[in-house]
């Protein structure tokens, strides 16, 4: 018995040790790994379930469960706390299954058939993943969950469609997936519409991020559609810098030696600037080296872009347009999808800095410009040109600027110009040789004006300027006897002269209203504003005229000024004392509004009817001007814009010598019409046609496209090639990506703008001629939400031929775009075909064709 009792009690207190120790070491150690670490907090629609006993708690229909960083929503959520995890699926209704689970984790979101998720280890198991990584989204039918920052799942699919069922995917068996880094999965197949292609990779490697990564760039191979042979274009390497800038790197290879090399940057900083920069070399062969027709060329382009924001500085502005390089690059390069600018003949840059000096009347601008003909190859620049001016000033005005008679009215002005001018050609382009023929000089000009009224309805204006130009480039002139000609030397020195002028005007204005009243037609208002002018400017020019012998005869001289190849030319000879006359009209009418209790419009019927001569007192002869006159109007909602202008010559011509002169002889029907033009552009669309509430009336005022400003008749490119370029735009917009694939009825969408130019010309000896007749249109045809054809075509009356021409196709394949270009006749004949991904991340997955035109070296 005491032996018994001992046993006893020793197993009941050993029992009790382990049991303390135990709950010790859990309570220590062990316990705060095994609960869970924060407040669960969960919400259902229809019922919440807590079973004491097994510790579990069911949610059912919209459930919603938040814990730590974790918002997870399904139809039905159960949370078992003995085993630390929680389980989640949807549920199915009338319309199927419905309430799949959405499971959010800090900035990760993915959507499942069902999970278990478990709160100790935060390992998961999912079944029919859907998740989205940026542009890419991932489609797995089993996914285990390792930890916050690997994932691996099979059967997976990958694709950039955003449809439930994805028009094409990446199909592979098994891949790891690193949220917001970077996707790694081993063979893999490329399925369209549920069909697999031939088209495999043994492995793939998806960069997911944010951010722009660097990564090379694949070519496009180029099976031989020219005389260059086979070869690759753009090929090369994106770097992301920062960013605030990136750069590319690409680069061509032909079979026979033709290589080019291209290097692009966009930068922009928010609130501060943006622009883009490139520079495109190419090293063009035609034909075999040693036979006749090889030919050889190096040509180059470079363009930049800078913008800034107003925001960085309200009172100055440093702006830059570049396009320069060689006159051929566009036309024989076989890279350029750009064809409107291989068939216009001139490149224009603009570099500007602008600035508003505060608190005065005094502004500034320096401009850099370069204009260059690809058809002579000349070029001019202004390296730089330097303007200040000083905004008109009332130094007579009176207290708070008050200005009441004359002499408060009286303004000065001012401004000064200086230039630095370049005349050379492309051969001696940045060489030295450039800069031995530029010119420069400055220029300065004031004046002042008032106004008057006189007899009540006419008013008067006083005009008198001042000029006075600076030349630090003149020339000699001098007769070599030994080579019998006339040597010019260039000087550089500073020479100058002074001009000034002034007159005076008398204006008014006359306002006829003729009353009608018949239908909506209520009243046509005429207003004529007549203007006589008279201004003197006594003769400058002639004490600056010299005489050079030019032969062995000494009485056979010829006349020059030190300022003939100065940048501010000698002023004319001979003494003007002019009288002006100019007539301005306009015509209106005033119709009644289809809405009675709505004001009465009023209607333009004749924009402007010009008319301006001038007649020269001081002139022997020829003392009448050429009347030139222009007229202007604009029907049907001004979407047809009319323009006239041309020249009427009073005096009779004669050939003397193979030229055209003016003879002091009146024509016998008074004037002769030497030139006129005739210009009208026209736009219309089916949305015309179409009753319009207000919300379409008012964005149809903010368009710009109107009969004056028309749209652009040659039309936009589309390259084929430019990863980041016009292709990505197409259909981008807001309405374009909710519109469905569905046919139209009998409403097809459709514009087209119209231009029509003509122009007339007579000498009077030779008789009238057409110069230009000729009609453009352009326009597009939306054969369906996502099918659009557009054109740009036009017919030359007098050469009897089709213009430029050029057709597009696009086609908007959801997550892929289909383009086709096609130039069909003339030397710029081509076409490009690509249809491509439009995501960035699989840029890289299209198949483009193209056939540039025929590029002959010259």
């Amino acid at each position: 018995m005491p032996t018994s009792k001992i046993d006893s009690i020793l197993k009941i207190k050993n029992n009790d040790l382990a049991l303390k120790k135990k709950d010790t070491t859990v309570t220590d150690s062990i316990k705060p790994k095994e609960t869970i670490e924060d407040i669960i907090t969960h919400v259902a629609t229809d019922y919440t379930i807590q079973d004491a006993k097994n510790k579990t708690v069911t949610l059912y229909n919209e459930a919603n469960i938040t814990y730590t960083d974790i918002d997870l929503k399904a139809g039905i959520i159960v949370v078992d706390y003995k085993k630390n995890t929680l389980f989640a699926k949807g549920i199915i209704d009338s319309t199927g299954y419905v309430q799949r689970p959405v499971f959010k984790q800090g900035n990760e979101e993915s959507e499942q058939d069902s999970i278990i998720y478990n709160f100790k280890s935060k390992r998961a198991i999912i079944y029919g993943l859907k998740t989205q990584q940026g542009e890419m989204y991932t489609y797995g039918e089993k996914t285990k969950r390792v930890n916050d920052s690997t994932i691996y799942i099979r059967k997976i699919r990958f694709t950039t469609s955003e449809k439930e069922n994805p028009d094409y995917y990446i199909a592979t068996n098994k891949a790891k997936l690193v949220p917001g880094k970077k996707i790694i999965v081993g063979s893999s197949n490329l399925v369209l519409v549920d069909i697999p292609t031939p088209v495999f990779l043994p492995f793939a490697y998806f960069p997911l991020s944010e951010k722009s990564v660097s990564g090379f760039l694949i070519p496009a191979f180029d099976t031989g559609s020219s005389e260059r042979g086979i070869g690759f274009q753009n090929g090369g390497y994106y770097f992301a810098i920062s960013d605030y800038v990136d750069l590319t790197l690409l680069g061509d290879a032909y079979s026979n030696g033709s290589w080019g090399f291209r290097a692009s940057s966009n930068y922009n900083k928010r609130y501060r600037f943006n622009g883009s920069f490139s520079f495109n070399f190419e090293n063009n062969i035609n034909g075999i080296r040693g036979f006749d027709d090889f030919a050889k060329s190096n040509n180059f382009n470079v363009r930049w872009s800078h913008n800034q924001d107003s925001k960085a500085s309200p009172n100055s502005r440093f702006t830059a347009s570049v396009n320069l390089g060689s006159s051929r690059f566009f036309r024989e390069s076989l890279n350029q999808a750009n064809i409107s600018q291989s068939i216009t003949n001139t490149f224009n840059s603009s570099i500007n800095y602008s600035k508003t000096f505060v608190g005065t009347p005094f502004n500034m601008n320096v401009t850099a410009q370069h204009q260059q003909n690809t058809n002579t190859n000349a070029i001019t620049m202004t390296l730089p040109s330097l303007t200040l001016n000083m905004n008109r000033v009332y130094p007579f005005a009176g207290k708070n600027g008050v200005k009441k008679n004359p002499i408060q009215k009286m303004g000065f002005n001012y401004t000064m110009q200086g230039q630095y001018l370049i005349n050379t050609n492309e051969d001696d382009f940045l060489t030295s040789k450039m800069f031995e023929t530029a010119r420069s000089g400055m220029q300065h000009k004031t004046g002042t004006n008032t106004n008057l009224k006189a007899f009540k309805y006419f008013t008067i204006s006083p005009t008198a300027n001042y000029e006075e130009s600076w030349n630090f480039n003149y020339i000699e002139k001098e007769y070599d006897p030994i080579k019998n000609e006339v040597r010019t030397d260039s000087l550089l020195g500073f020479k100058t002269f002074r001009t000034y002028s002034f007159g005076t005007s008398l204006s008014t204005n006359i306002y006829g209203t003729f009353n009608i009243n018949k239908g909506k037609l209520k009243a046509i208002r005429h207003t004529i504003r007549p203007s006589i002018s008279y201004s003197y400017r006594p003769d400058f020019g002639t004490k600056f005229i010299r005489e050079v012998q030019q032969s062995a005869n000494p009485l056979d001289v010829q006349n020059y000024t030190i300022f003939d190849n100065s940048l501010y030319r000698a002023p004319s000879t001979g003494l003007s004392n002019t009288i002006g006359i100019t007539v301005n009209n306009v015509l209106e009418a005033k119709v009644a509004a289809d809405d009675p209790d709505e004001e009465d419009k009023k209607i333009t019927l004749l924009n402007n009817l010009n008319f301006n001569t001038s007649y020269n007192i001081a002139a022997d002869s020829l003392r009448w001007s050429p009347v030139s006159f222009s007229a202007g109007t604009r029907f049907f909602k001004d979407k047809l814009a009319i323009n006239l202008n041309g020249s009427l010559d009073p005096y009779k011509t004669i050939s003397s010598n193979g030229s055209v002169v003016r003879i002091n002889e009146f024509n016998p029907n008074l004037f002769r019409l030497t030139n006129a033009s005739l210009t009208a552009n026209y736009s219309i669309s089916s949305a015309d046609f179409k009753k319009k509430d207000a919300k379409d009336d008012k964005k149809d005022k903010n368009t710009t496209n109107s009969g004056n400003n028309p749209p652009d008749i040659i039309g936009g490119d589309i390259n084929p090639t430019d990863r980041f370029g016009p292709r990505n735009n197409i259909n981008s917009s807001s309405e374009d990506k909710n519109k469905t694939a569905e046919l139209y009825n009998a409403d097809i969408p459709w514009s087209i703008n119209l231009a029509y130019s003509t122009t007339y010309l007579n000498n009077g000896v030779d008789g009238g001629d057409i110069g230009v007749h000729s009609l453009i249109f352009s326009g597009n045809l939306e054969l369906s939400p996502k099918w659009k054809v557009g054109y740009s075509s036009g017919y030359d009356f007098k050469g009897g031929a089709f213009t430029f021409s050029r057709f597009n196709f696009t086609r908007d394949l959801d997550s892929w775009q289909f383009n086709f270009n096609w130039v069909p006749f003339g030397t710029n004949s081509s076409y490009t075909f690509f249809i491509g991904v439009k995501s960035s991340v699989l840029a890289d997955l299209k198949w483009d064709k193209n056939k540039p035109p025929d590029r002959r070296l010259f």
